[in-house]
Order: C-alpha cells, then structure tokens, then sequence
C-alpha cells in the first residue's frame, strides 16, 4: 500500500493521514533486533571553516542578547560579522554575538570565517520583535541522567563538556536544572529560593554564559513538584512549605495548583538569575496556569524559553502555540523501542502547530549513557539511534540530551555533531515532517526547508533489515533531481523516479532530495 498526502505543510490530508499513521503505531515490532556494528556515519568536520547553526535567531526589544556562533574548522580562524544593529557588538577571540538591541526589526547579517584551509560566508537574520526560539531549542537537560542526585557541580560540568568537547560549535547551547533544585521560600517577595545543592544560582548561570551558553530552571504550578519539591503555589500566603509524607495523587494536594500563586515572583527572581530556559511541569496543562506563568516570564525583563510539561492535551494546541515556545506532546520517554516507536511515529495530528518560536515536543533525547541517576549505556540498538535523531530533527523537535556528557563516547559524539542533519532541525522555515508514503514496515517522510529541497527520513520499523523506496511523485517533484545521504554528508546519483535504500532493522536513512533555489 502506498499512501501520499496532496502537501507536507499544514494542508494534511487528515483522513487519510490520521488512518495510516495510526495503523502503523499500532502494529510496532515487538521482538529486539539484531544487533549490528556501531556504524559512526558522521565524518570528522573539515579542516575548512563550517559556520553551522540557524539562519534566522529572535530576541525581544531591551533584552540581553548572547549568541555563539557555531563554527568548526582549523584555528586559527578570523571570523567577522557585518549589519550589526545598533546595541549589539561581535566578540571574535570567543565568537559570540552580544548586547541588547532597543530598535524591532529584521538585521541581516553576513558572518565570515576564515583560515588557512579556505573561508565560509553564510547569512543569519536576527530578528527582534515579539517572538523568540525562532528555531528549536538545542540542549541538555539533567532529568534523564541525573534525576534527582543533579547539583551544581554537576549541571557545571556538562555545560563544560559541551564547550571544550566542540558541541556549542555545533549549536548546542542550553544547560538546564531539571526538579530538586528547590528549597525554601526567603526574602521581601517570597520568591523560591535553591537548596543546598545549589548554593549559588547566579553564580552559576554566570559560569555558565562564560562559557557562551545558556542556563535553564525546572518548575511547576503544583503546590509539590513530581519529585517532591516545593512548586510555585502554596496553601499558605506566606508560601510556607514542608516535604509531603504519605501517598500523593494528582489532582489533590500536593499534585494540586493552591489558591496562593508565587510565579510572578519566581519569574523575577529566574531573570535575576540570568536563566534563559523554563521547563514547566505539571498534567494537565491547564491554560490558566500557562497564561499567568506567560505573563510573569514576560514582565521579568530577560527572554526565557517557555516550555510545558508534560502530556499536553490536543485540542489546546492552539492555546499553547499563542501562549509558550514548546510543549509537550507526551509523557515520558524511555529508552526502549517501544517508547521512541510509540511517540516518534505518532506526532502527525500536531504538525500544524509547529513554526518559528512554538514547537511540538515528543520528549528529550535516550541517547548515549542514561540511567535517571543510575546511570549506563541506553538500551537503544545503535540503529534505533539513528532513528530518534533522524526523526526528532524531521519533527522539528527541541533537541535536549539526557546524557552523561562525561561519558561521551566517539559513536554518541558522531550523532551529536552531523551539522547537515541538525540542519533539518534548525531550518527557518519551521515545518514539521509528514508520512508521504507506508508500505508494510517501511515508512517514508518529509519535510520542506527553506532553501526549496526536502529532507526525506526512510524508516524500517520491522526488526529485520528491508528496502525502503521514497519516490519523487510521491514528494511532488519532477525530473532528474539531485540526492544526498545527509548522514554520510555525500551525494547520492541523481534520480528521475525514485531512491531505494536498505535500511537496518529499527533503523533510518536521512536524504536531501531536490535541487537548492536560487
């Protein structure tokens, strides 16, 4: 059977699209499959300089702005940025962009790199206005590594390692504290103050824009966090708070939002700090509840990422696209099959919701050393790797590791640093990928990019290894068109009709079809 959709944008064939999709998720191979050799597809960056990362970066009027740009290729390297706006100043020795720009409007600005092995020019429209996370955020989380033994030595740590190991030149920029940073409410405004595991907040966001890149915080609405931490409302006008004891329920105390609420000044306090991320937890998601915690980030005076958690209910997509910068489309994810088959392949009703500063979130990524503060390898085959990058970049997904950046091995390392497959990620124009076409086990998708190509994700779900064929009437197109295998960065024979690939069991292969517009 072979099913197309009349267009990859919002216009979805619902019918035919929700059918098919739902039939595949329904029907997931149950058995493990053979395990093949850790294929590391990325090549090493050239000696020549890259300038990777997005094309097209959002901050507001009057807010701090710090921007590293992404950059791989032999030092030393001479790098300049022209059509900087007023407000805003490029500091080459560490190649970020900083300042704050009082005027709205879209710069354009030019950033070249240059070294002995050659030069790269390429654009990045910097755009102020209303909206930021322009583009999906790029990150690391602590939950899915760390879980509640995360301190500040530790978040230290990865931020780090993502700076001496080459990822921020990748564009990996966020740092984030998930739950048990919490300890008491202090101070004139009641505003929640860290535990001793945390001993200086804004120290360590300081640390951690040193390093050009940015800090994230973990909160909820909830009298009590999922983990049992004090949240941002209490029964008590003076906020007072004490570890609950006992069974806990959603929906009564302490999984319950109190009639006295402390986000404004919580939201005051995070920008006092310096965070820049917020990850918001709590189901259901209750759109009063993101309205107000809406409200408090914005009179806070710094731009905040605004993510909810978790389980997001459908028919508030709406809401949560005008309201918030991501939110979660699911629960939790594990590192098994099951899970990354069961959420990965299900997001089709959510794609028209993705664009410039909202994205639909499936979770972060089970990739590399895991454990939830038992730490070990993922259970995931490198294969099913391959595909929960290759999809979530498809998805337009928030890219958030759960990984131990410690423990960063050379295979976790080649999925991390492919610049041509975060690409599809980061691309301007914001489309999330839609099923074009299902046969059996084998699934195809496709994404539309800015430059007039399409990123085209070829999926075995079957635990065997199978043909997967995507073919150009399928993605609308025409005529002898040019092909790259995005993941080995080579190009592939034209093909007047179709591309057929082998792909492993659990596994993916991720094409560039279509020749760049002008």
């Amino acid at each position: 059977m072979r099913i197309t959709t009349a267009a990859f944008g919002v216009c979805i064939v619902w019918c035919t699209l929700v059918t098919v999709a739902d039939a595949q998720t329904t029907t997931p191979a149950t058995t493990q499959p053979t395990t093949l050799p850790a294929e590391i597809r990325t090549p090493p960056p050239g000696d020549a300089p890259r300038i990777n990362g997005p094309r097209l970066y959002g901050q507001r009027p009057g807010r701090p702005f710090l921007y590293t740009i992404p950059i791989t290729g032999l030092d030393p390297m001479s790098i300049s940025v022209d059509g900087l706006p007023d407000g805003l100043t490029f500091n080459a020795s560490l190649s970020r962009i900083e300042g704050s720009v009082a005027k709205p409007g879209d710069y354009r600005l030019t950033i070249t790199a240059s070294n002995s092995a050659g030069t790269d020019t390429q654009p990045l429209r910097v755009r102020i206005g209303n909206q930021i996370c322009l583009t999906p955020p790029m990150g690391w989380n602590s939950w899915n590594c760390f879980a509640g033994a995360v301190d500040e030595e530790k978040v230290y740590a990865m931020a780090k390692v993502i700076a001496d190991s080459g990822l921020i030149k990748h564009g990996w920029t966020y740092v984030n504290i998930d739950d048990t940073w919490q300890g008491k409410r202090a101070g004139p405004d009641l505003a929640l103050q860290p535990n001793e595991k945390f001993p200086d907040m804004k120290g360590l966001c300081d640390r951690i824009h040193a390093l050009g890149l940015k800090a994230g915080i973990y909160s909820t609405p909830w009298t009590t966090s999922y983990a049992g931490f004090c949240g941002g409302s209490s029964e008590n006008a003076d906020g007072s708070w004490t570890h609950p004891a006992g069974p806990r329920r959603f929906g009564q105390m302490p999984y319950a939002v109190a009639n006295h609420h402390f986000m404004a000044v919580d939201a005051k306090q995070w920008a006092a700090w310096g965070f820049d991320y917020l990850k918001y937890d709590w189901n259901p998601i209750t759109i009063p509840d993101v309205a107000e915690m809406a409200d408090a980030l914005e009179a806070g005076g710094r731009d905040i990422v605004y993510s909810l958690s978790n389980a997001a209910t459908f028919e508030h997509a709406a809401d949560y696209a005008s309201l918030a910068n991501s939110w979660r489309t699911t629960g939790d994810i594990t590192d098994t099959w099951q899970s990354l088959h069961g959420i990965g392949f299900s997001q089709y009703r959510w794609a028209p919701y993705a664009g410039n500063g909202h994205w639909n979130d499936p979770d972060m990524l089970v990739v590399g050393t895991v454990g939830w503060s038992h730490l070990r390898p993922t259970r995931l085959t490198p294969d099913e790797q391959y595909t929960h990058i290759t999809m979530w970049c498809l998805l337009s997904a928030p890219l958030l590791l759960g990984t131990d950046l410690t423990r960063l091995d050379d295979f976790t390392k080649g999925l991390l640093t492919n610049d041509e497959v975060l690409a599809v990620d980061q691309d301007a124009m914001g489309r999330q990928a839609l099923l074009v076409s299902a046969v059996g086990q084998q699934e195809v998708y496709a994404k539309h990019l800015s430059d007039g190509t399409l990123a085209v994700g070829l999926f075995n779900l079957d635990s065997k290894a199978a043909d997967v064929t995507v073919r150009l009437d399928d993605l609308q197109l025409t005529g002898p068109q040019p092909v790259r295998d995005l993941w080995r960065q080579k190009n592939l024979p034209d093909t007047n009709d179709q591309v057929t690939l082998t792909v492993a069991p659990h596994g993916a292969e991720m094409l560039k079809i279509g020749a760049p517009k002008p």
